[in-house]
């Protein structure tokens, strides 16, 4: 068994897969929207600054934390972007999964949830 082999399967399957395939079909629709990939981009942008400053261990004060539901409010109010979002949020999980099979399989000890065993 060849491992760069699998890895193209791999590939492949995630590309056949229902979450790929609506989270790519969204995307393109969002981006084919000037003003809802730009609010999009700006909220996702947003959200990781957030959460990395989180990781640092900054606390978000309550002007950015009430910004950012307001643009959530925005976004999800959006039919287009709040299907966008659930799809992003569905492959990204599964993405999250496979990384995990393949680290413990390869006693890496990578847990890209940052979750211990329960």
């Amino acid at each position: 068994m060849n491992v760069y082999d699998q890895a193209h399967q791999l590939a492949s399957a995630i590309k056949e897969s229902e979450e790929f395939k609506q989270y790519d079909s969204v995307r393109k629709q969002v981006e084919a929207n000037d003003d809802l990939n730009k609010a999009v981009k700006d909220f996702m942008s947003r959200q990781l600054e957030l959460q990395t400053a989180q990781m640092m261990g900054q606390e978000p004060d309550a002007d950015t934390i009430s910004q950012m539901q307001q643009l959530s409010a925005a976004l999800m109010a959006d039919p287009t972007a709040a299907n966008y979002m659930q799809c992003q949020m569905r492959f990204s999980m599964m993405m999250a999964d496979v990384y995990k099979i393949i680290g413990e399989t390869a006693d890496l000890g990578f847990d890209p949830l940052g979750e211990e065993d329960k």
